[in-house]
């Protein structure tokens, strides 16, 4: 979320973001209800003090007067009544319109529609060759038992999948990995609820922009006096909402900052705009696990693209002691959702697709989730702002699983384990049957 007074004083900046990210936000007439609002809001605060001088005036006047009063009283209160209920569906209206108002993005961020316009900024590690006809991580799961896609759809549906043998150590492990590295580095680890409350995805901005990307519980349960539960709950496909949602209407202290947190937790979307994309494996799933980072900052932008990068680079570091050739993309307007200010992708390699896939992400969002989850802090001069709030994927599983079985595999259909991964699998140094 934008503050209002910016977009009033920069109405031609924001009304580019809109354009350049592909979004359909009127702020012409988000500027209107604006108007309307406050102009409603005087009305109101002037009627509130007629209606309190006429009740001073009743109860001042006489018996011949006071009917009177009385009677104006009576229209006070009906205008009164109208004029709220017209300031409520205004001001209903505008917040709406204020939750899908994009974030303006850094002018370094290369200008395009999708994917295709993202701009590769940076490559590490060799390509392998193979000199011998690959496997995909299907085949390889299915050979050495590592993967059951059948019983996976049988039991969950369609993209359901059960992890098995080293499979699930590999899985742990790197996750394991993963989240220790983040520990020595100063992150604070959650293990966070993945049901959440809907202002929660609302503060993170999932909501409104990928509702259909999240899974709502038809049935909530119920509190403890037996009651039905009337809010709704909803799965989360990220840390990243509750781990923002922890500091909510908290009001910080800058010398406390940056505060940082990773959460690991298990993720669900429904994927519902991927229909016909990767069907076949663990490339796109409804459920996984991730480790997450994200890191809560005073309003600087030169301090909190410092600690873009330095997430950027957690991942990279991942990544090179895998040993698993990778790429890292500017990501552009288009391609980049609303409340971004600046953000890059990672892809690693992966033989079968003879391509790299999308792995990490890692995104500089300023004050656009902080001034929808009223997270604040006091400045040195003693003078509250809103938080600069910033996340990053530092791994995710099984995703992950197809570079490492891939990239890892063997002639013999067998897959060398990467060597950091080893302690986890109790020193094994290569899977095979």
């Amino acid at each position: 979320m934008l503050d209002i007074k910016f977009i009033e004083e920069n109405k031609e900046e924001v009304k580019r973001a809109v354009k350049v990210k592909g979004l359909d936000v009127d702020i012409d007439l988000l500027l209107e209800l604006n108007d309307k609002r406050k102009n409603l809001l005087k009305e109101i605060e002037d009627l509130r003090a007629k209606r309190n001088q006429n009740v001073e005036n009743v109860k001042k006047e006489d018996v011949s007067k006071r009917n009177e009063f009385i009677e104006e009283g009576k229209k006070i209160k009906e205008k009164l009544r109208k004029i709220e209920e017209e300031h409520r569906e205004v001001e209903g209206k505008f917040q709406e319109l204020m939750l899908t108002v994009p974030n303006v993005p850094s002018e370094d961020t290369p200008i395009g529609k999708n994917d295709e316009d993202n701009k590769e900024i940076k490559k590490w590690g060799s390509v392998p060759e193979f000199k011998f006809p690959i496997k995909s991580h299907v085949e390889l799961s299915e050979k050495l038992d590592l993967i059951d896609f059948k019983a996976g759809a049988k039991t969950s549906g369609f993209r359901g999948y059960y992890l098995k043998n080293e499979a699930v150590l590999l899985h742990f492990g790197i996750l394991w990995y993963a989240l220790n590295k983040l520990i020595e580095k100063g992150f604070t680890p959650f293990l966070p609820p993945t049901l959440v409350n809907e202002f929660a995805l609302v503060g993170s901005g999932h909501f409104p922009f990928d509702k259909d990307e999240v899974y709502q519980l038809t049935n909530p349960g119920k509190l403890e006096t037996g009651e039905e539960i009337t809010n709704p709950k909803y799965l989360v496909g990220t840390a990243e909402p509750p781990l923002l949602a922890y500091y909510v209407d908290k009001v910080l202290k800058e010398e406390e900052m940056p505060i940082k947190s990773c959460g690991i937790s298990q993720c669900y979307r429904s994927e519902v705009g991927s229909y016909g994309k990767d069907v076949k494996g663990i490339y796109r799933i409804h459920e996984f696990m991730k480790v997450e980072q994200i890191i809560i900052c005073k309003a600087d932008i030169e301090e909190s693209n410092k600690h873009l990068e330095d997430m950027r680079g957690m991942s990279e570091e991942i990544l090179q002691e895998l040993k698993l050739p990778y790429r890292v993309l500017g990501i552009c307007t288009g391609d980049m959702g609303a409340g971004k200010y600046k953000m890059y992708d990672i892809e690693t390699w992966m033989p079968a697709r003879n391509s790299y896939g999308e792995t990490h992400s890692d995104s500089n969002l300023t004050s656009w989730q902080t001034r929808r989850l009223n997270i604040k802090y006091v400045n040195k001069g003693g003078e509250k702002e809103y938080a600069f709030a910033l996340n990053n994927t530092a791994i995710a599983s099984p995703r992950i699983l197809i570079a490492i079985m891939e990239n890892y595999q063997q002639e013999d259909g067998s897959i060398v384990i990467p060597e950091v991964l080893r302690p986890y699998l109790g020193g094994k140094e290569v899977i095979r049957r």
